[in-house]
């Protein structure tokens, strides 16, 4: 078993508080005991409101509901902190490859040195994809967008692997993650070659994770292809600080998903299908889309900047601020630097890059933003990593799907794993007709 032993002093730090939350409601007091996790935060457990009080609670967006307890991402937003089972985001990026953390965010632990071993020989002994699975790809149309093939084609695994769908046996389950971390990029591959026309390229099991992604993106086969390392690296990082970032939509999909029972690939393709929205995976592509009508207008930056600060103009510098973080974003601080390491490497000379490296130091001087916190987030700054290297934007949520796909199979498997885990079922407030008569077609 790859999974290490379970320390349940350590993975479930959680403590039921000395507090109560008291409720008042027709003059009926009820209490609800108060849980507090292992940096502090604080949640009520209102698991019998239904039951005691006739009553529920209405939180639009689950924004302040905590929909499970969890011991594999803590992120706190004012203070502008990310860590991975209790690890800085910024050592993992500094010292860790995306296979490590992987492991990590899955297992619980980062590996010894037999354990990784194991784990990254299998991953990499996993990255081709059926032959048949090819034809796919053959009747969709070129244009069509790579998300659509992801999703499909990550769900349709599900018929090729019968033998490792049960969510309850460890081995089915171990095999099935190691399948759907070596053949993601294979299939992101496969649908960038489709939409330009070009040969689809083997995966090379002597590359990384991060090599092999570029490998079989931009490798054709009449030419020698080298894999610059420095790129790979950066690849790798930009990956690394999306792997997860607790509950949010897609991982919320995908716990919801499998708290069906659904087996791993087809709540997988659940969560590439939440990403897809523009408000989640889609927010570096906004970036991009933004610089392009900045450049065509022509007008300079100075126009763009006043409106974003007029509230009553439409317009939104997109890339900037950030729903969890008050704070600078840690991930954006990452991919600031690699953005930049990633230019002066490549030598790119675009001028959207151009725009947004201006837009950047504007941004980060002037009061109105500052004050408000609106820094550069790592939405901003992984566009322009991923433009850099020649992805076009249709393949920047694909991307971003690769690099949260540990996070994914980690949440998926600690839900199989809690025996608290129920099916998700949320509650309503029904505000439509009440009762009507019926009234027959002719009487209408």
């Amino acid at each position: 078993m790859l999974n290490p032993p379970r320390d349940d002093d350590v993975n479930n730090g959680e403590t039921m508080s000395a507090k109560n939350a008291k409720l008042l409601l027709d003059d009926a007091e009820y209490q609800f005991p108060v849980v507090q996790g292992t940096e502090g935060e604080l949640g009520i457990d209102i698991r019998a409101l239904r039951s005691t009080a006739g009553a529920i609670t209405l939180d639009e967006g689950y924004a302040n509901t905590g929909s499970t307890r969890s011991a594999i991402t803590f992120v706190d937003g004012r203070r502008g902190i990310l860590r991975y089972r209790g690890y800085p985001i910024e050592d993992l990026c500094e010292k860790s490859s995306f296979i490590e953390v992987a492991y990590l965010l899955i297992f619980g632990e980062l590996p010894g040195q037999e354990q990784f071993a194991y784990f990254d020989r299998s991953v990499r002994r996993h990255s081709m994809i059926m032959e048949d699975i090819k034809q796919y790809y053959d009747v969709w149309p070129r244009k069509g967008h790579p998300m659509a093939y992801l999703s499909s084609i990550v769900s349709a695994l599900s018929t090729y692997y019968e033998d490792s769908l049960d969510p309850f046996d460890p081995r089915q389950v171990e095999i099935s993650v190691h399948r759907l971390l070596a053949k993601l990029p294979t299939i992101a591959a496969y649908a960038y070659k489709k939409s330009v026309g070009q040969p689809k390229i083997y995966p090379l099991n002597r590359l990384g994770y991060g090599e092999n992604i570029l490998h079989m993106m931009f490798a054709v086969p009449t030419e020698e292809y080298e894999v610059d390392k420095e790129i790979a690296r950066a690849l790798e990082q930009a990956l690394i600080v999306h792997a997860d970032h607790e509950q949010n939509c897609s991982t919320s999909t995908v716990r919801m998903v499998g708290s069906s029972y659904a087996n791993i690939f087809a709540s997988i393709a659940a969560g590439v299908l939440a990403l897809w929205g523009p408000l989640h995976g889609g927010a570096n592509q906004a970036v991009i889309e933004m610089l392009e009508r900045i450049h065509s207008d022509g007008g300079g930056l100075n126009k763009w900047i006043d409106r974003a600060k007029d509230k009553d103009d439409a317009f939104r510098l997109m890339g900037f601020g950030h729903r969890v973080y008050q704070n600078y974003d840690p991930r954006a601080t990452i991919l600031k630097e690699a953005s930049h390491r990633v230019l002066d490497k490549l030598g790119v000379h675009d001028p959207l890059l151009e725009i947004a490296l201006e837009l950047e130091e504007v941004a980060l001087k002037d009061s109105y933003f500052v004050e408000r916190k609106l820094y550069p987030n790592v939405d901003f700054y992984s566009g322009i990593i991923y433009k850099a290297m020649g992805f076009p934007v249709k393949m920047f949520p694909v991307l971003f799907a690769i690099g949260r796909l540990p996070g994914w199979i980690a949440h998926w498997k600690e839900m199989f794993e809690s025996e608290e885990t129920r099916i998700s079922r949320p509650r309503q407030i029904y505000n439509g007709y009440p009762e009507r008569k019926y009234l027959p077609l002719e009487k209408r």
